[in-house]
């Protein structure tokens, strides 16, 4: 009796102690999860209140860009009307000119005095523009393309460009929008794909156009990084031709397609964006007479060529 008194004991303490052990460990454990929780508690806090921050900030300088924005108009608004003065003027003192040739003087010191005075309204708007930024520094041109591939591949893109083609000299506002375009298509890609994105740039130039294509790999990019075989991926997926037409016909909006968009269409040209199933986004800006196009409607500088 004894014996099984004190074997029963023994059981009841291995028992207590596994027991103990496993509340221990259980106890543990809590612990680091209630820990862990309470760090990302707070980390997500911390975020919470910077994301308010410059929630707060970005509404006011959306604000202060509005006001801006409106001035500009404003302003311009008035600078075409003058500018439309001027062209009055200039008209009227080629006729009046036939039967009077001080009519032409007095015509061209009237201009003058509106010239001068659309300048200082053209003057004002370039001031509200650059007002707030820290240095007025000269806008980027496309022979400094190779700096924003190098400043890309720094930051995980993985860039090719081709050019095909006779490059020719654009007009400045011309310049600085295929360099946006490319410029807000690599960003981009850098944002959507992420680190290893392959991005290839494409400009083929032909007579007076000129085709910029990109195009990057994001969703291949994605599947590399998890580890796994892109075209692996691709063959399970199994994408339909419907969905091929439909990543071809959808519509894709945000603000930097809006603006590249706008650009391209400013000089006449086509914009196409949209994603490759499978494979990543393409983005597509085609410019059929940009070489003589100063972004005017109607108006072509190379009907004027004959006249140099």
């Amino acid at each position: 009796m004894i014996e099984w008194l004190q074997d029963n004991a023994f059981i009841v303490a291995q028992v207590a102690t596994v027991a103990a052990v496993v509340l221990l460990v259980l106890a543990i454990v809590f612990l680091g999860l209630w820990l862990g929780a309470r760090r990302r508690f707070r980390r997500q806090s911390a975020l919470l209140v910077h994301a308010e921050r410059d929630a707060i900030d970005l509404e006011l300088a959306v604000r202060e860009h509005l006001g801006r924005l409106r001035i500009v108009r404003e302003l311009g608004d008035v600078a075409v009307h003058s500018v439309s003065a001027i062209v009055t003027q200039a008209d009227g003192a080629r006729y009046a000119s036939a039967s009077d040739a001080s009519a032409a003087v007095r015509a061209a010191i009237t201009m003058g005095d509106t010239a001068r005075k659309t300048l200082a309204d053209l003057r004002r708007i370039l001031t509200v523009v650059r007002e707030g930024e820290a240095d007025a520094t000269p806008q980027p041109r496309l022979r400094s393309a190779s700096d924003l591939f190098k400043v890309m591949r720094d930051a995980g893109l993985s860039v090719e460009f081709d050019e095909t083609g006779t490059s020719f000299p654009l007009q400045k506002g011309a310049e600085l929008a295929v360099y946006r375009i490319l410029q807000e298509s690599l960003s981009n890609a850098l944002k959507y794909g992420g680190e290893g994105t392959q991005v290839r740039v494409s400009f083929t130039w032909r007579d007076e156009s000129l085709q910029v294509l990109v195009d990057d790999d994001g969703v291949r990019a994605s599947a590399r990084r998890d580890g796994l075989d892109p075209n692996e991926v691709a063959r399970e997926r199994a994408y339909s031709i419907d969905e091929d037409l439909g990543a071809l016909t959808e519509v894709v909006t945000g603000p930097g397609i809006a603006e590249m968009r706008e650009r391209t269409e400013l000089f006449g040209g086509v914009f196409n964006a949209y994603s490759v199933p499978g494979v990543g986004f393409s983005v597509s800006a085609v410019f059929p007479a940009l070489r003589y196009d100063n972004g005017v409607h109607g108006v072509n500088l190379g009907d004027r060529r004959g006249e140099e």
